[in-house]
C-alpha cells in the first residue's frame, strides 16, 4: 500500500573513506565520472536501497565502484547541510575502513578512476567531502589512540 507523505523527505546516501594503515596513510577516493561535479574526486558512495542500511549502502557502493571489498566499518558520522548536494537534500552517513596497504583498485559503475592518495597531498574534494575527511582523519586517529 503506498503513502504519500504530506512533508517532502529527503534522499539518504552513504560513503565509505577507506584510509591505509601506514607511516605514510593513503585515502581512496573516486574520480566522478558523472554530474554533479564530473570529473571531480569525491569518496566512494552513493544512494541507499530501500532494503538495505547505511552500512550495507557504503560497503556495496565501495565495491561497486572501485571494486575493493571490506567487511567492517565505523560510522564516523551524518552529514545534513542543506546544500551539500546540488540534486537536492541529500543526508549522507560516512563510514570509515581500515586496510593495511594500499590495495588493487580500478574505477568502476559511476566512477571513472579510483586512486590511493597521501592524506598530505590531497586533491579538492567534491560536495562536502574535505570536511567529512576531517572527521575521518580524527576518527582514523582515534581508533590507533585507543588501540581498536
Amino acid at each position: 500500500m503506498a503513502y504519500t507523505y504530506k512533508y517532502p523527505r529527503p534522499a539518504v546516501t552513504a560513503d565509505c573513506i577507506v584510509i591505509t594503515n601506514e607511516v605514510e596513510p593513503k585515502v581512496l577516493l573516486i574520480q566522478r565520472g558523472s554530474e554533479p561535479f564530473k570529473g571531480c574526486w569525491a569518496f566512494p558512495g552513493g544512494f541507499m536501497n530501500m532494503d538495505e542500511t547505511t552500512e550495507k549502502c557504503a560497503i556495496r557502493e565501495l565495491e561497486e565502484e572501485t571494486g575493493l571489498k571490506v567487511k567492517e566499518v565505523h560510522q564516523i558520522g551524518a552529514y545534513s547541510k542543506v546544500d551539500r548536494d546540488p540534486r537536492g537534500r541529500t543526508v549522507t552517513v560516512a563510514y570509515l575502513a581500515i586496510v593495511d596497504s594500499p590495495m588493487s583498485v580500478c574505477g568502476q559503475d559511476d566512477a571513472a578512476k579510483a586512486e590511493w592518495w597521501s592524506l598530505s597531498c590531497l586533491p579538492n574534494l567534491a560536495f562536502d567531502h574535505y570536511d567529512i575527511m576531517q572527521d575521518a582523519i580524527k576518527c582514523y586517529n582515534l581508533h590507533f589512540s585507543q588501540g581498536l
